[in-house]
């Protein structure tokens, strides 16, 4: 099964990105819009693993210990930057705190051959990704300036930055990801506290 660690959002934050969502999807027609339910905070992917793994993987994040801390959901940006964009995003602020639990979770789960993260981890929330390309977040090789979202930035250009709230994060999760035509599906498997 495909496997994700992530942080959920709680549902007034939810709910203001809903209406953000509502506001500016048509200004990128194309695009894959997130559905606001399948909105989280990517810790790390794991990828394919055996119904096994996952007790290993559940029994060795549960050995994690954070504290809880707070996280600000604002701003927005595209990756791998604006000129040829394929991530739409909403930043997630979270300091040291949220930095240091994605390490920490990176490292636990390397005691099981998962491979370590090779970039920096930079918290989002992904609101749509580009038509027709693979979604991933980092620029491949042949990547053009592209006119995807193009309005969309236009007109975020002439608002001021979003602000979605405050929340405190007092616990992670572990996800299975479910492809279908219509969307991922998302469900929990685990969780464990932010102490």
């Amino acid at each position: 099964m495909r496997l994700f660690v992530a942080l959920d959002i709680n549902d007034s934050i939810r709910a203001r990105i809903t209406t953000f969502l509502d506001g500016v999807c048509g200004f990128a027609p194309d695009a894959r819009w997130a559905r606001p339910e399948s909105l989280h905070v990517t810790l790390k992917f794991i990828g394919e693993r055996s119904e096994d793994e996952v007790e290993k993987i559940k029994a060795v994040l549960k050995t994690i210990e954070a504290g809880a801390f707070e996280m600000s959901v604002r701003g927005y940006g595209f990756f791998p930057g604006a000129r040829a964009p394929r991530v739409f995003w909403v930043g997630i602020e979270g300091g040291a705190k949220l930095t240091s639990l994605a390490a920490a979770v990176d490292e636990t789960l390397a005691r099981l051959d998962i491979p370590k993260e090779e970039h920096a981890f930079n918290a989002h929330l992904t609101l749509a990704r580009r038509a027709g390309s693979s979604g991933s977040p980092r620029g491949e090789k042949g990547d053009n300036p592209n006119r995807s979202f193009q309005r969309l930035q236009e007109k975020l250009a002439a608002l001021p930055a979003p602000e979605f709230g405050t929340i405190t994060s007092r616990e992670f999760f572990l996800y299975r990801s479910q492809l279908s035509p219509s969307g991922s599906k998302y469900t929990k498997l685990a969780g464990f506290t932010l102490r």
